[in-house]
């Protein structure tokens, strides 16, 4: 053999039976194959196993693949959490086509924008949404889209829009449709739009292997046991559903879905379907810890992940003392929603109250399926100091990053960089590895000079025993430049004043991170929870000209 040659570059080449293109779509196949008993959804009257569920994915795809849709083709959905948008995680993909969950709480005129730029070609409507997705539809001025009606008897008076609907698809697809895994791991398995408040929404493009990777990160990073319950509290739509519709089908677990996130049929859920796991964003947790003690009648283990704000160490010590275990994520839909986890030390076991809420509020270390994680120099991309104190960019490599912006070359560019992807949040690196946000980097407070961290002063408001909700922005100060301000709203039936907020800030932290100013208002949200902090900043830029 000649002299350099790699012994293992020899007649070991990949083949058929050594090699399989990574996709979730394998997940479903074998759970149906090995449990298909087990119960796979629950919605009100509707209870269907994972044979059944298998089913009618493979039908819906069958049904689609004889229109004519696959691979290089967006089949978007306007839906709430129930079974259909779950099923369609997995029946798309099959026809070798992307799916594109779209935000119900979007305007007609930003959905009608999704539907041109992805080119959809199916469009899937929730009754709930059939009016908004009829007035999108009409704007987009696509004719040639095949639209689809779901049919919920929970809405009998809703209103048609499509030429077909979804169970007549069902019905006339093949449940033993012979669907085949992607030609390439790479491709692209779902669409996700960013919210789009500075400018038209992006379109985040995921792959198969992240998807895959990623989904089980969720079961592996969560300890989530075999058959976990898992109740909808988080919208689908988002990340798709932080990659969860394909971590419950590894996991054989059960899908409890929920169209509406209220307090009360959450807690009844959870009693009565013995749910084990939920995710929500901080504001879900809050609207949990101030219920009616009366709804929290649940006695079985519960645990929640939370992300989409850096969540006020209050919010997570009062889920705990409910008897709700919080793991906190983070991560951005162009990471597939969780890629970072505050991981728990056992040596952190005996440590309670405030100092385990605290370590908990941190955002935490890189998710399995993520290679790279720093906090860096935005210019130079060099790491800063692991000193828990000087402020740098959030980057992060790996299988779990996004192939790109579609359609958007320039803006793929700029997110990559270095062979990184910088996610625009800032934070802190501890001395034990773990990162901590301090601020979405538009958000810094710049007060004569100092930098102040609005998360940083949203988390001693959040400790106020009056205070349900804080938000703290940039107002613009002739003297200072920027000052904080707080968006405040008050538990029901609480009492306070502008000084008194003031004056519990001051006994809590350095004097010139106190707010001057105080509003008492509800919280503008986006629909996943995230409070909308342009429409505040608009608002304090407002108050200099009161």
């Amino acid at each position: 053999m000649s002299a350099g040659a790699n012994i293992y570059d020899i007649g070991l080449d990949q083949n058929a039976a050594n090699f399989v293109q990574l996709s979730p779509l394998s997940f479903i196949a074998r759970t149906a194959a090995v449990y298909p008993d087990l119960p796979a959804v629950v919605y009100g009257d509707v209870r269907r196993d994972w044979a059944e569920t298998y089913d009618r994915c493979r039908a819906i795809a069958s049904a689609l693949s004889r229109r004519g849709i696959g691979k290089g083709d967006t089949v978007s959905v306007i839906a709430a959490n129930i079974p259909e948008m779950f099923e369609l995680h997995f029946a798309v993909p099959m026809a070798q086509a992307v799916l594109n969950t779209i935000n119900t709480r979007l305007d007609a005129e930003t959905v009608a924008f999704i539907l041109n730029h992805a080119e959809a070609r199916v469009l899937i409507v929730d009754p709930e949404f059939a009016e908004m997705a009829e007035r999108a539809i009409r704007i987009a001025h696509r004719p040639d889209m095949l639209v689809v009606d779901i049919l919920d008897p929970a809405l009998p008076d809703a209103p048609r829009v499509g030429r077909v609907t979804y169970d007549e698809l069902v019905a006339e697809g093949d449940a033993a449709f012979e669907w085949s895994l992607p030609g390439d791991e790479w491709d692209a398995i779902s669409l996700n739009y960013t919210s789009g408040t500075t400018g038209d929404p992006k379109g985040v493009v995921y792959h198969h292997r992240g998807a895959a990777l990623n989904a089980l990160g969720n079961i592996l990073t969560w300890g989530m046991p075999h058959h976990a319950r898992y109740l909808w509290t988080l919208p689908m739509f988002h990340c798709n559903g932080w990659c969860f519709p394909w971590t419950i089908a590894a996991n054989a677990g059960l899908c409890v879905c929920l169209r509406a996130v209220r307090a009360e049929p959450i807690f009844q859920l959870i009693r009565d379907e013995k749910v084990t796991h939920f995710c929500g964003a901080p504001v879900v947790l809050n609207m949990l810890v101030n219920a009616p003690d009366e709804l929290k009648d649940f006695t079985h283990e519960v645990k929640v992940m939370t992300a989409g704000a850096p969540p006020p160490a209050a919010v997570i010590g009062n889920m705990e003392a409910m008897g709700v275990e919080v793991t906190q994520v983070y991560g951005l839909t162009e990471t597939y929603g969780p890629s970072v986890v505050s991981a728990w030390q056992p040596k952190w076991d005996g440590i309670t109250g405030d100092e385990r809420a605290r370590l908990k509020s941190r955002q935490g270390v890189r998710y399995l399926a993520l290679e790279g994680l720093m906090v860096a120099d935005p210019d130079t991309l060099d790491p800063v100091p692991a000193d828990g104190q000087t402020i740098g960019e959030i980057f992060m490599r790996g299988n779990n990053v996004m192939k790109g912006y579609i359609k958007n070359p320039s803006a793929t560019a700029k997110a990559f960089r270095g062979g990184w992807f910088a996610s625009g949040d800032l934070g802190v690196m501890h001395p034990d590895g773990y990162v901590e946000i301090k601020d979405r980097s538009k958000d810094i407070i710049i007060s004569g000079g100092e930098n102040i961290s609005s998360v940083e002063v949203e988390d001693v408001l959040y400790r106020h025993p009056l205070i349900l909700e804080a938000a703290v922005v940039a107002r613009p100060d002739e003297r200072w430049g920027e000052t904080p301000c707080a968006f405040v709203t008050l538990k029901p039936g609480a009492d306070l004043t502008e000084a008194e907020v003031i004056d519990f800030c001051r006994s809590n932290m350095a004097g010139f991170k106190v707010p001057k100013s105080v509003v008492f208002t509800e919280l503008p949200k986006t629909s996943t929870g995230k409070v909308q902090k342009f429409v505040l900043r608009d608002r304090a830029r407002d108050l200099n000209g009161a």
